[in-house]
């Protein structure tokens, strides 16, 4: 499994979007755009990230582009795992 179809598998439990997740692309805009993906739910993201790929996200290292796109949170957890 790639890591941008796991990153939606996790997206889909972790909103609970009921497989809606499936459809979306790299340019699929994220935060803003999910009524379901709110403060609190960017924790729990940033927390089943962190416990699916085994890597720890920093605050520092989080902003708002983080969370645009799929594609940009996919960037930001393959450079993650590589380091």
């Amino acid at each position: 499994m790639n890591t941008q179809q796991h990153l939606l598998d996790i997206l889909d439990d972790v909103l609970s979007l009921e497989g809606r997740a499936k459809a979306f692309t790299s340019d699929t805009a994220l935060l803003g755009a999910l009524p379901e993906l709110d403060s609190m739910a960017v924790v729990s993201l940033i927390t089943a990230l962190e416990e699916q790929f085994g890597i720890v996200m920093d605050d520092d290292e989080i902003d708002g582009a983080t969370f645009a796109t799929v594609g940009a949170l996919t960037d930001f957890v393959d450079q993650k795992l590589a380091a």
